[in-house]
């Protein structure tokens, strides 16, 4: 028997794949999978639209497979590029960042796929999770990213996180990315 959150996933792969919608799965779901204790139950995953594709053709996608908005105003779409669904069959919420140019496209060519009970699915990989959360800078977060570099710090490219940090500190005019991380690698040693 599969967990509610593989069967969000299978019918969330099969509504996305059938209007060709790529997609990886990211936050405290991914974090589980790459071995941080956490309790959670929501979803969140980075989907690609094409171009010639509207939101409402997802949207009606998505319906097909069981999920409903939990928004009424358009607007929040445009507002804060997310889909915002529950998953009638388990009652989760999911929520769809639809993915813009840039590092979100190094994001999806590093994703692995990670096999959730029978469901093969594409995770951020984990040191593009750990930047993610970094950027995101809830306490949650930062405490994930924590456990993250305990458990995964053998495989992490480090460099590539740091490099990634001051990129992303240099576009969006911040300094405090990298110290977060460099405070959260000093925790987790």
């Amino acid at each position: 028997m599969r967990s509610p959150v593989a069967d969000l996933l299978a019918d969330l792969d099969a509504a996305l794949t059938a209007v060709h919608v790529e997609w990886f799965l990211f936050g405290a779901q991914a974090a589980i999978l790459y071995g941080v204790a956490r309790l959670t139950a929501d979803v969140d995953v980075t989907a690609r639209v094409p171009a010639h594709l509207s939101n409402r053709a997802v949207i009606e996608a998505m319906g097909h497979r069981g999920f409903r908005t939990r928004f009424d105003d358009p607007a929040i779409v445009e507002q804060h590029r997310v889909l915002p669904f529950v998953h009638d069959a388990t009652g989760l919420p999911v929520d769809v960042v639809l993915a813009g140019p840039g590092l979100e496209d190094e994001f999806f060519a590093r994703a692995v796929l990670h096999d959730v009970d029978g469901v093969r699915v594409r995770v951020a990989d984990a040191g593009d999770l750990v930047v993610m959360k970094v950027l995101a800078d809830r306490p949650k977060d930062i405490e994930d990213v924590v456990t993250l570099l305990r458990v995964q710090k053998a495989s992490l490219d480090l460099v590539h996180v740091r490099r990634t940090l001051h990129l992303l500190e240099s576009a969006l005019g911040q300094s405090d990315l990298l110290p977060a991380f460099e405070r959260a690698l000093a925790r987790a040693n």
